[in-house]
């Protein structure tokens, strides 16, 4: 996978990637929820995490929230030698369906007891039905054996593929299938070191042919027609690799022009130097956050976001004379066309 391996390159080549993966996680935890019909954006999400108080933040920004905290308690795990395992899928989905819209119904971090279906208002009618609860501890074992090369090993990339189908065949968990089942994908190409950082999310992809996409997971479900699944799946994983790439580029060709421009400032350049780049991890912040990731006083940091704004490189977005919240909208605009 050509452009895999140039995705994984940029991400190494970056001056600071985690700044970058911080963002990119959040746009995909947006994306991959509104398949799950969401309503939230990036700017949402970052205005969610930036404030001090949940008051007046819809309940669907809060559950894209929880996705980002299930998504990187996989990631720490899996990079504190944790086993990609059926505990760690538990552990997220607990954080997934922590809270929220019929959290408690659905168990979080518990296999399904009772059946579940897709489609219809019943098994009878339904368009899927997935395995019987009783089959769902043995199904989930035998994906475990064959995530641990049990009884031999496959390919990362087709692992990743055939581990996604299997897992929202057995649909275990009676809601947040869909969601986990994403977040595997990206933990398998970690955990198989395809990629040294979290860059690569199918969502968008799954989202734009989300028809072609349940098509042909009943076609291997009912046809065993893998050929096609895994076009599609190596089609998809190829074009968001590529559009991850471009992504990477462009935000590390507007970073440096943005501080060669400060650069020309003299003294109080190094100051916004700093403030900069903690914009660059928090695209949407204000001057306790920036204080915090930059270890300035909270005159400076201020000093250096009117500075900042003055050059048209961030804009206050509150209209407020205090706590105001700045935005590093072409860093945004750059992750998602849509803000």
């Amino acid at each position: 996978m050509v452009w895999l391996g140039r995705l994984d390159t940029v991400g190494a080549l970056l001056p600071d990637p985690d700044r970058f993966v911080y963002s990119y996680i959040r746009k995909e935890a947006v994306l991959s929820s509104m398949i799950e019909g969401t309503q939230s954006s990036l700017s949402d999400l970052l205005q969610f995490e930036t404030a001090d108080t949940a008051s007046g933040i819809s309940s669907d920004v809060q559950e894209v929230s929880r996705y980002v905290q299930a998504l990187n308690h996989g990631l720490t795990r899996l990079d504190g030698g944790f086993p990609l395992s059926l505990r760690l899928i538990r552990e997220m989905h607990e954080r997934l369906l922590a809270s929220g819209r019929g959290a408690e119904a659905a168990t979080p971090g518990e296999f399904r007891k009772s059946q579940n279906w897709i489609g219809g208002t019943r098994p009878g009618n339904a368009h899927f039905v997935p395995p019987p609860p009783h089959e769902v501890g043995s199904a989930m074992g035998a994906l475990e054996r064959f995530l641990h090369d049990q009884p031999q090993a496959t390919p990362p990339l087709l692992k990743a593929a055939l581990a996604h189908v299997q897992f929202e065949t057995i649909h275990p968990f009676l809601d947040g299938n869909g969601r986990t089942g994403r977040m595997l994908i990206t933990l398998i190409l970690c955990e198989q070191k395809l990629l040294r950082k979290p860059l690569l999310y199918l969502s968008l992809y799954l989202k734009e042919h989300r028809s072609d996409y349940y098509n042909l997971l009943n076609a291997v479900r009912q046809d065993g027609n893998w050929e096609d699944w895994l076009d599609f799946f190596s089609r998809g994983v190829s074009v968001t690799a590529k559009q991850a790439v471009d992504t990477a580029v462009a935000i590390d060709k507007l970073l440096t022009g943005h501080q060669a421009k400060i650069a020309e400032l003299g003294r109080i350049s190094a100051s916004m130097q700093l403030v900069l780049s903690g914009m660059a991890q928090r695209p949407l912040s204000d001057v306790n956050h920036l204080s915090q990731a930059t270890r300035l006083n909270d005159v400076t940091v201020r000093k250096c976001l009117e500075g900042l704004a003055r050059l048209g490189i961030v804009r206050e977005v509150t209209g407020r004379q205090r706590n105001r919240r700045y935005e590093y909208h072409e860093y945004l605009a750059i992750l998602d066309p849509r803000e």
